[in-house]
């Protein structure tokens, strides 16, 4: 089934009553539960009991996620980290060369010398919450446009820096704000900036279906990978991990899932939705959709490029097929009808509290006035400001240099908010890592995305004339490229501790390309801050303080990539009349395998396969409701035992941007048993499962 041909119909109802989320009680299974708000009452009616708070500080302290985007859990005293193969795919590219594609062949160490450092990797573990609504409140008060965000990304780099204090490179502190800005935390987090690789299967088994398989069920992929933490060159101690439970879960059974889901938009105003529902019909998924057919023809040339483009392909079709189910989620006028009846029903609520009204006034209108703005500055702003008309590592780098000399020289509070001091060790660590940079993949890549900017904003754009001039896309990119030493880490570090003398300075082709536009950029992002994000927020603000005053705060918050738990069980579910088996086995994978890609198991699974059980449960699905960035958090039972590995959603999860359905939606992970039984008998790692069945030990 593609993305193409989600099924909305049965979603309707449950959508309707989600668009007034925190007006109408929450189903089960629905949430994505902060952990100090979590739903107690439902959580006894659904399932007989709740955590209690030991436990809750357990699982967030045994949690973990990849400030790249995934989720992850600690799961043994000896740092060892489980997260998905799809989430350290880029620590497999970046130790891959032509001669040795560990994306192919997978890897193990045998022993802990033998684990490789991921060169830009980091890993956090949530320490405590702080509320911090009323500081930002008082910084922000009286305040508007420009001035209002100006004095939020002040109070921002206040708070996360005193919450950092001098432990510079072991904490790190982040603003999470809530409700669209009903609520602002800070979370505090113990930062890992040495991460090694240990375990990651063959892609042909960890991706084993592909892209005709993605968002579907029944699943048989083995989704895992295994990574360590490590402080001053030894493997990090850590008091609180899950063990695993091999045997896996039952039907019926309470489970949890705590993870990092990303972004949600199950808030937003109908205004808001229905731009977001334009920018995925005419820009997002066209976009998206000729940089596929630019991979698919780079694969066509020689090994190394079909590598290269592979590895990039299978982020653009997932990417794809996420933005395809929530169009057509968006498109679907029962959906929208319940977002506007319940948009309506809150404003007849505000209109009935005299007060409230006064507080209040008319919010949604000033998103919409402000949605009209965005529309008008869009193009430029995604081409521009956000670099998507420069497609390039080389570009990205010069960016960060040319910004970071000028930033760094200022104050702290008045810096753009990616270069305030508590962000300064990450970039650092970005600009150090030697990862590869391929410059004939950079080129065409470039190529690309200067013809189709040139294509979006037309040929006589002020843009796209200084950019180009009397020159092609490719000739551009190809002078670009070669004119550029930024793919070496120690010219980016000399760039970056020589500040703005260097930067002036230099002769790099992208430094000064980032230059010569730097000025029109940021006078972009500072009217696209001022005329739409500020409204937004503070538009959202009096309508998170109006839904709290309609209920409290008996709902969830959207997903901000913070930690959140949801709860749930192993259950199938129904299409088209017919029942879904809640489990696969490794019995069903062999069947599957057709020896061409992509159902083609690797050589190391058919030579295993008298010996492994062919009844072992391999992937199942469940009821919890999950997004992108849930993809490596653990399922755990309720001792806090490993049961599942969370790696994907079932093609009716593709619409949980906007809202939840239990009767369809359903996460999928891996058994348990499944990573246990590979790593024991396909990939003879003895000493792993050793480690993972008891964890305590060091």
């Amino acid at each position: 089934m593609s993305g193409s041909r989600v099924r909305t119909t049965v979603l309707r109802a449950a959508w309707v009553l989600l668009g007034g989320a925190i007006a109408a009680p929450v189903g089960a299974a629905e949430g994505m539960w902060t952990l100090d708000n979590l739903p107690r009452a439902q959580m006894q009616a659904a399932q007989g009991l709740v955590p209690d708070a030991a436990w809750v500080d357990r699982a967030m302290r045994a949690a973990a996620r990849l400030a790249g985007g995934c989720s992850a859990s600690f799961v043994s005293s000896s740092g060892l980290v489980m997260t998905n193969h799809h989430c350290i795919t880029r620590c497999l590219q970046q130790l891959s060369s032509p001669t040795l594609n560990r994306m192919a062949t997978g890897f193990l160490a045998r022993e802990r010398e033998q684990e490789i450092r991921c060169p830009d990797f980091e890993i956090n573990r949530l320490e405590a919450i702080t509320d911090v609504t009323e500081q930002v409140r008082a910084a922000t008060a009286g305040r508007q446009g420009a001035a209002y965000q100006a004095a939020e990304d002040a109070a921002r780099a206040r708070l996360t820096r005193e919450c950092r204090g001098s432990d510079v490179e072991n904490t790190r502190c982040d603003m999470v704000t809530l409700y669209r800005g009903g609520q602002h935390q800070l979370y505090k987090y113990r930062r890992y900036a040495d991460v090694r690789l240990v375990w990651a299967p063959e892609q042909a088994v960890a991706a084993f279906g592909g892209d005709p398989d993605n968002f579907n069920f029944p699943r048989w992929c083995l989704d895992a990978a295994f990574l360590r933490v490590y402080e001053s060159g030894k493997p990090a101690p850590v008091a609180h991990h899950f063990p695993f439970r091999a045997e896996g879960p039952q039907p019926g059974e309470p489970l949890y899932v705590t993870g990092h889901p990303g972004n949600t938009q199950r808030l937003l105003t109908v205004a808001q939705l229905e731009f977001l529902r334009e920018n995925l019909g005419t820009e997002v998924i066209p976009r998206n959709s000729e940089l596929r057919g630019l991979m698919l023809q780079y694969a066509r040339g020689d090994a190394e490029a079909q590598r290269l483009a592979q590895n990039a392909l299978q982020g653009i079709e997932n990417g794809l097929k996420v933005q395809r189910g929530q169009l057509l989620a968006l498109n679907d006028a029962a959906v929208m009808d319940g977002k506007r009846r319940a948009e309506a029903a809150l404003k007849a609520f505000v209109a009935g509290q005299p007060e409230l009204a006064a507080r209040t006034g008319d919010p949604w209108a000033e998103i919409e006035a402000a949605q009209r703005i965005r529309r008008d500055l869009d193009a430029e702003m995604q081409l521009l400001e956000e670099g998507r008309g420069f497609l390039s590592v080389y570009f990205g780098h010069a960016r960060t240099l040319v910004r970071g000399a000028a930033e760094r020289s200022k104050p702290n509070a008045e810096r753009l908010r990616e270069f305030n001091e508590t962000s300064l060790p990450q970039i650092e660590q970005r600009l150090r890592a030697a990862a590869p940079v391929y410059p004939a993949f950079e080129q065409a890549r470039l190529a690309w995305s200067l013809t189709r900017m040139r294509s979006q904003l037309g040929a006589d754009h002020p843009l796209v004339r200084r950019v180009l001039g009397q020159r092609t896309p490719e000739q551009v990119a190809t002078e670009l490229v070669a004119g550029s030493r930024l793919a070496d880490p120690a010219e980016r570090l000399r760039l970056w501790a020589g500040g703005q003398a260097a930067i002036d300075a230099s002769t790099d082709s992208f430094i000064a390309l980032v230059r010569s536009l730097d000025a029109d950029a940021r006078s972009l992002r500072k009217r696209f801050e001022s005329e739409v994000q500020a409204v937004e927020r503070q538009a959202a603000t009096r309508i998170a303080q109006a839904k709290f005053a309609q209920s409290g705060r008996s709902a969830y918050p959207d997903a901000t990539f913070s930690l959140r738990l949801s709860y749930g069980e192993v259950a199938g579910w129904v299409e088209k009349g017919q029942p879904v088996a809640p489990y696969t086995d490794f019995a069903g994978a062999f069947r599957r395998h057709t020896g061409a890609a992509p159902f083609a198991l690797p050589a190391p699974w058919l030579a295993a396969r008298e010996q492994l059980n062919p009844a072992q449960r391999y992937n199942f699905v469940t009821t919890h409701d999950i997004i992108g960035g849930n993809s490596g958090s653990p399922m755990i039972d309720r001792e806090g035992r490993v049961v599942g590995l969370i790696f994907d959603g079932n093609i009716h999860s593709l619409g949980g941007s906007f809202g939840y359905d239990g009767t369809r939606n359903r996460a999928v992970s891996v058994h348990a048993g499944a990573i246990v039984e590979a790593l024991r008998t396909v990939y003879d790692a003895p000493a792993l499962v050793q480690e993972l069945l008891n964890p305590a030990r060091p």
